[in-house]
């Protein structure tokens, strides 16, 4: 008999009772993943948080009487194990850089589709850092400034040349298509390569590759 696979436990935070309402809805047909709170504000998110002991927080930056800043390092204070993903409008950039240096492992704008939610919930919860597939050119930059250092825990990966060279291609935008173009693979190959360069940078996507390479200086 084979064993169930554990549930990943949700709680929820955000001011409008819609968008939580729209999780919920969301989240009830996923057998894998579990609801199992909602708060309004970042002080009720912090006890229902020390209650439920959820396996991830998604939560509004923007809240009444604790924003989701402070109760970011208030959750992981006692609670370091739980994976925090901000929720967020598209022009609050250096809300979302202080989420992550607060102790985020990724977010996701309030836009974000099922699949991308889905996405994330999985990442964070094993430990891989989610960005938001929309991420700006700008934040990008900002992320490889930023104090934020999800990679310290790990030891340094080492790439090959032809790594190297599709995370460069990657860097300018090349979709796996251009990129297999330009360097005479299939696109199979290429794709083949993402994803290993993604596991070794412990990244879900495009994205998360491209700030790794800013961040470490691979042009």
């Amino acid at each position: 008999m084979t064993a169930t696979a554990p549930q990943i436990r949700i709680v929820i935070a955000d001011d409008h009772e819609m968008l939580r309402e729209g999780f919920h809805n969301m989240l009830k047909k996923q057998t894998d993943i579990k609801l199992v709170g909602e708060a309004s504000d970042g002080k009720e998110l912090v006890e229902i948080t020390e209650e439920k002991k959820p396996d991830i927080v998604i939560t509004d930056i923007k809240m009444p009487r604790m924003d989701g800043i402070l109760a970011t390092r208030a959750i992981l204070k006692n609670n370091p194990e739980i994976g925090i993903i901000a929720l967020t409008l598209y022009d609050e950039d250096h809300l979302i850089i202080d989420m992550l240096e607060a102790g985020a492992k990724g977010y996701l704008t309030k836009t974000a589709s099922k699949s991308e939610v889905i996405d994330a919930i999985h990442a964070v919860y094993k430990q891989t850092t989610y960005y938001c597939r929309h991420t700006s050119a700008r934040l990008m930059q900002l992320i490889a400034r930023s104090k934020f250092n999800p990679h310290k825990k790990y030891t340094e990966p080492q790439f090959n040349e032809r790594e190297k060279e599709i995370i460069r291609l990657i860097c300018k935008e090349y979709t796996s298509k251009e990129i297999a173009d330009a360097i005479g693979l299939s696109v199979r190959t290429v794709e083949g390569y993402r994803e290993k360069i993604q596991d070794k940078m412990k990244v879900k996507n495009m994205v998360g590759i491209a700030i790794y390479a800013l961040r470490k200086g691979i042009e």
